[in-house]
């Protein structure tokens, strides 16, 4: 099975491919996008959710995504006729580090895509990039809310925690504005529904030539998830404008 098809399975329960409930999207989005006309971007937008739901319910939004997996962006049109907006998305397959525009944006979103970057820092370097006078950024990273084990920084990443990962951020010349923290429930939903809908999907189909494959990702992950980072591994997501200029 490729990446593509395991993430399309593993996030169909939960199309916000990050530890973030309805509740919470929702909040981000109002902070992110108060005048409610803004022109918005998404640098890794996998099947366009987040856009999708800054279109939903203003019509005045208008929305690029960029990301690099056909299959994902095909989603997303199908999602956006389905919902009657597709006049207000654009979507480009091309590597997000690379996209560029002729126009600036109001917002620039980028949630759980960081590794695209290089991490949390290089991401909000290129959402500057695009970024309109008085903008807005939305990014989401993981933190460590504990100290973690070095197999958990090999398989996630060298994040910090969060006082030290604000500290960064306004380093580098940011100030946020809003922020969500993703609470305990909201994670191990996330991790139970990634698991658990690629497993329903291949016990659903057991002549499926990919059915023990998927069922063996499964297991993996939700081993790595409750022995290597459950305890550990935290996300924040953050509203930021710039400090100056």
């Amino acid at each position: 099975m490729n990446r593509e098809l395991i993430s399309r399975i593993a996030h169909a329960g939960h199309p916000i491919a990050a530890p973030l409930d309805d509740d919470a999207v929702g909040g981000l989005l109002d902070h992110a996008l108060p005048r409610g006309d803004e022109r918005v971007l998404d640098l890794g937008c996998g099947g366009g959710e987040w856009l999708l739901r800054a279109l939903a319910g203003r019509p005045q939004v208008r929305a690029e995504g960029v990301d690099l997996a056909e299959s994902a962006l095909l989603h997303a049109r199908e999602a956006a006729q389905g919902q009657g907006v597709e006049d207000r998305l654009v979507l480009h397959r091309q590597d997000a580090a690379d996209f560029t525009s002729p126009h600036a944006f109001d917002l620039v979103i980028s949630v759980g895509a960081t590794h695209a970057f290089g991490g949390l820092l290089a991401t909000l370097a290129a959402a500057r990039k695009h970024l309109a006078p008085g903008g807005r950024v939305l990014v989401g990273d993981g933190i460590w809310e504990r100290d973690p084990s070095e197999e958990a920084v090999e398989m996630l990443g060298d994040f910090a925690d969060l006082a030290t990962t604000m500290d960064r951020v306004t380093a580098e010349g940011w100030t946020p504005v809003h922020g969500h923290v993703s609470t305990r429930r909201e994670l191990d939903d996330y991790e139970w529904s990634w698991t658990g809908s690629l497993a329903s999907w291949a016990l659903e189909r057991p002549t499926d030539p990919d059915s023990a494959e998927a069922l063996r990702v499964a297991a993996t992950h939700r081993e790595e998830w409750l022995r290597v980072y459950r305890d550990t591994m935290g996300f924040v997501s953050l509203v930021l404008r710039p400090t100056s200029g």
